[in-house]
């Protein structure tokens, strides 16, 4: 059985719901914090929450190089929210200090859907996705303003980019950690499957 080892960057963020919806999609799912832990995963998730503050503590932690190193050496890796603003190599409205890991080519706006009080949910057609369309939760979500010919676009929300995958890395807009849908987690530890068996050939 090719059961892949899964970490969620356990900085700030939904990191328990991410850790739940793994495990639902058949994964070993654990917490990352430090780059040894990092080095034991097969792909790894970054979760919503507020994307300064992990830019901030992935530096602090001794995280953000080694994160790079391990995307650009394509190791699969799924943004939410937060996390697909970590994933993009230029953001459009930068807090400053604000770093990215960068691995998919697109420009990001954070929060383009509005404040917390305007958070929603809206039904998303993903491609990859078998089945109805996916539950997105949006709460302080960023959009993607563009994507370069490497990115394939897998869903559009009212006319904007809410999920992107380049390669190994994936990401979305929303959350369906939130949802108790594991459907796009499911096409991720797909990914990551996959990547394990390329490797073992």
């Amino acid at each position: 059985m090719n059961t892949p080892v899964i970490g969620v960057l356990a900085l700030q963020g939904d990191v328990r719901e991410h850790l739940v919806a793994l495990a639902a999609a058949d994964a070993v799912a654990r917490a990352v914090r430090r780059p040894e832990e990092l080095a034991e995963v097969d792909g790894l998730v970054l979760p919503g929450g507020e994307s300064t503050t992990i830019s901030k503590l992935a530096v602090l932690f001794g995280l953000m190089e080694p994160l790079r190193a391990r995307v650009r050496d394509g190791m699969p890796i799924y943004g939410t929210c937060a996390g697909m603003i970590m994933l993009a190599d230029k953001i459009l409205d930068p807090r400053s200090g604000q770093e990215t890991i960068g691995g998919i080519d697109m420009i990001v706006r954070r929060n383009a859907f509005g404040r917390q009080n305007e958070s929603f949910e809206a039904a998303v057609d993903v491609r990859g996705v078998p089945g109805d369309p996916v539950e997105g939760v949006f709460i302080r979500a960023p959009w993607v303003e563009s994507v370069g010919a490497g990115a394939e676009v897998l869903a559009e929300h009212d006319g904007h980019i809410v999920a992107v995958r380049q390669g190994n890395a994936l990401a979305t807009s929303f959350h369906p950690e939130l949802t108790g849908d594991h459907r796009v987690h499911s096409l991720f530890v797909d990914m990551v499957r996959a990547d394990r068996t390329a490797e073992s050939l």
